[in-house]
């Protein structure tokens, strides 16, 4: 299916390109303008047609009288009446080919070095002018020079809808209904495929192939051919017949550079004026303080995770990290100890006396190691003492009510609310504003770094 939307799309782009490109056809490939000629309504042009005749014609009479018979004399009377009736009725301009009647003008004139192009085709068709500059000479010249240009013109008719004929639809009909019924049953199979996906869905999901089956020749306002690009590359890429991955990383990705900091952008400012909005309702307060009820909070366990956490974090202070550090307290005690002893000089006077020797060392060992234990027996017994942890619920409770209760004085609710304010204000007027300033493009080719070490 991949190679027929490609065979599909090169028909189309011939087409598309046939009427510009047929003048190259016509001197090139002329089987090719026989054979697609009749498909665009392309016949050749009446009047036209008939000037080359007459040349020929004038040709075989030059052959069989002579240049200066009768007989050629009155050929070369027509010639000078259709020359200046081509001239004066422009038959080229139906098939917008104005130019190159412009170019045979100016070619005439070049050769017979006249201003008037009627005047210049009147004196090379006759018999002083082609008697003196030489008849073959200058029929070689007609040939070569003027005879192609007039032999690109035709006529092309036009249907009842005011276009020009186009049968082309014909050859995209079967193509059309090939990609129609493989595009149903295709999504269809999709549909199946993904449970709770409907057909109507599946469709969208591949909607770049209905440019495959849309008939753009019946719809003169849908001339987008050159879209079934995109259905073709995607087919040749899933049929791994052509590669666009870096293509479509590169596509992606800038895609997503341009569309990061914008959201980015957005989701900050929004983020900040919400807690600006926040603050100056007083809503950092009420959190603050637990017996406010204006909004309910939302519990969704029963349980209370700030003191949870807290026992917790407790838990593991005391039972593990504690343990662990025990001997650096120790150290640090003992030598907090033996430095304020040295500047005793009670101390000093006894660390001379003879027989004592490292006593004083040992002592203030032995009584940072006795603090140290002291202290944690203590928080130990705190800790595992419910007596001892009601109170420090309490405590907490306490401390958590009076600071809510300080912050709700009005001069110091003003304080913070303006404060607040002010410092998100700033954030959002620096920080996002840097955020603006950063090199998107640096930062995708870093993303691109990581992910090349992560492979």
């Amino acid at each position: 299916m991949a190679i027929a939307a490609t065979v599909n799309f090169g028909l189309v782009i011939f087409d598309f390109t046939y009427v510009p490109w047929r003048d190259f056809y016509l001197n090139r490939i002329p089987e090719v303008t026989t054979i697609y000629d009749p498909i665009k309504g392309i016949e050749p042009h009446r009047e036209t047609q008939q000037y080359l005749k007459l040349v020929n014609a004038l040709e075989q009479q030059v052959s069989q009288t002579g240049l200066q018979s009768p007989q050629t004399a009155a050929v070369l009377e027509q010639l000078r009446r259709y020359s200046s009736d081509i001239i004066e009725t422009n038959p080229f301009a139906l098939a917008n080919k104005t130019g190159t009647l412009e170019r045979i003008k100016n070619r005439m004139r070049d050769r017979i070095g006249e201003e008037s192009s009627r005047t210049a085709f009147n004196i090379f068709w006759s018999q002083e002018y082609l008697l003196k500059a030489g008849w073959q000479k200058e029929i070689d010249f007609f040939n070569r020079s003027i005879r192609p240009l007039v032999a690109t013109n035709y006529y092309r008719a036009i249907g009842e809808n005011g276009e020009f004929i186009d049968e082309f639809w014909g050859i995209d009909a079967y193509f059309i209904v090939l990609f129609g019924v493989e595009f149903l049953i295709r999504t269809f199979i999709i549909s199946r495929r993904h449970v709770g996906l409907k057909w109507q869905d599946a469709m969208l999901w591949r909607w770049y192939d209905i440019l495959l089956i849309v008939p753009f020749e019946l719809l003169p306002f849908l001339r987008w051919t050159w879209l079934r690009i995109i259905p073709v590359t995607v087919r040749l890429h899933q049929a791994k017949l052509l590669n666009l991955e870096s293509v479509r990383r590169q596509a992606t990705q800038g895609f997503v550079a341009s569309l990061a900091q914008e959201i980015t952008e957005v989701v900050l400012i929004q983020f900040i004026n919400q807690l600006q909005v926040s603050v100056r309702r007083g809503e950092l307060t009420n959190w603050l303080s637990a017996s406010s009820k204006r909004q309910p909070y939302i519990d969704l366990n029963n349980i209370n995770e700030i003191e949870t956490i807290a026992s917790l974090v407790v838990n593991v202070l005391v039972y593990q990290v504690f343990p662990q550090i025990e001997p650096d307290i120790i150290a640090i005690l003992r030598h907090s100890i033996e430095s304020t002893l040295d500047q005793s000089p009670l101390y000093r006077s006894i660390h001379n006396l003879p027989g004592v020797g490292n006593f004083p060392h040992t002592l203030s060992q032995q009584l940072a190691t006795s603090i140290t234990q002291n202290f944690y027996t203590a928080i130990v017994k705190a800790v595992e003492d419910p007596v001892g942890a009601k109170i420090s619920r309490q405590l907490a409770q306490h401390f958590s009510q009076a600071l809510g209760t300080q912050m709700q004085e009005k001069h110091t609710l003003e304080r913070i609310q303006s404060l607040t304010s002010d410092f998100l204000e700033e954030v959002k007027l620096n920080y996002v504003r840097r955020l603006a300033q950063e090199d998107v493009e640096q930062i995708m080719e870093q993303t691109r770094l990581l992910k090349r070490g992560e492979k």
